[in-house]
């Protein structure tokens, strides 16, 4: 829109405006005030000469109306300036949500044992699926990937493409590790190691194991000592139904101790579960997801579009009408 358009003065425009400096605004009643009483004062001081006219003598006529056009213009340019620094902007705002994301790392046990089907259709399909879902929850947090059975390997570093993540999650198998056994020590320390010079102030492991450790050079407890050094917090999720353990000369039977994947969730400052089904297996990893949300804060963009030169073109117009019609010819006449 050009500036000399008859729609910057329109109510629907105005209307749009928001004004960086109103109180610019309220002086414009003021100066109309002014004017009036201006004409007012002038008009009790002028000296009248009585002398008798004829009534159509009286009657106000176009040339003598446009006395008034050099008050007029004056006023406009006026109010026009008083517009201007009142800073007339049009402000687009776009909210915003930004979480400060998570660092997690995700060790997933793929021993034969993780082949039982006392979930369907088998343990490690049921941690790779409730896994999935959770990555797909995470969208601010770079997740890594750790496999471990006698040994450990880090498949996936720490990474905000998830897409990727799934990919690795979705090839996993039992015969990627020949090593027998079930190391958690180890997949522990590579847990740390992709997350040991990270920056995020919340860094979390999720280990997932169906035993207890029995690989591996590394002690569990220790490592553990280490994750709580380098401000990792340590969650484990024991899957598959608990054992039984015959109690000798009784018909009693009792649960097996959780063993180390309580321990390490202890000193790792987590919590330890136990996920003896899928939809139990997927409430751990939704409170998992619920216990480590980032805060979120809502940053609000403001685009900020000024018009006030459109209005400050205007008041220059009529400025120059307002000293053309004092400083002329036209001024005298308008006068008289």
């Amino acid at each position: 829109m050009e500036w000399f358009s008859y729609q910057w003065f329109t109510s629907t425009q105005l209307r749009q405006f928001t004004w960086a400096h109103p109180i610019y605004l309220y002086a414009i009643p003021a100066i109309l005030l002014l004017f009036g009483l201006r004409a007012l004062l002038s008009g009790r001081s002028q000296q009248r000469l009585s002398v008798a006219l004829n009534r159509t003598e009286l009657q106000p006529t176009l040339i003598g109306s446009l006395r008034y056009l050099l008050p007029i213009s004056l006023f406009i340019s006026l109010a026009l300036i008083l517009m201007a620094l009142a800073r007339p902007q049009l402000i687009r705002e776009e909210p915003e949500r930004v979480a400060e994301g998570i660092d997690l790392m995700l060790a997933i046990d793929i021993s034969s044992s993780m082949a039982e089907t006392d979930l369907k259709p088998n343990r490690l399909e049921a941690a790779k699926r409730v896994a999935r879902a959770f990555v797909k929850s995470r969208r601010n947090d770079r997740i890594g990937l750790v496999i471990f059975a006698g040994e450990a390997y880090s498949l996936c570093p720490l990474t905000t493409d998830h897409e990727l993540l799934n990919s690795y999650l979705n090839d996993l198998d039992d015969s990627m590790i020949k090593t027998s056994g079930t190391a958690i020590g180890s997949a522990l320390a590579v847990c740390i190691n992709r997350m040991r010079e990270s920056k995020v102030k919340s860094k979390v492991t999720i280990l997932l194991s169906d035993g207890d450790n029995t690989a591996g050079n590394l002690d569990p407890v220790t490592v553990a000592r280490l994750a709580k050094a380098f401000n990792i917090r340590i969650y484990t999720v024991a899957i598959g139904r608990q054992p039984l353990m015959q109690v000798p000369n009784t018909l009693a039977t009792v649960t097996m101790d959780e063993g180390i994947l309580t321990t390490i969730a202890n000193i790792g400052g987590g919590t330890f579960f136990r996920a003896g089904d899928a939809p139990r297996l997927q409430a751990v990893f939704n409170e998992i997801d619920r216990l480590e949300k980032a805060p979120v804060k809502t940053v609000v963009y403001k685009d900020v579009k000024d018009f006030y030169r459109m209005y400050l073109y205007w008041a220059v117009v009529f400025l120059l009408l307002t000293l053309f019609l004092k400083n002329t010819i036209f001024g005298n006449i308008l006068e008289d």
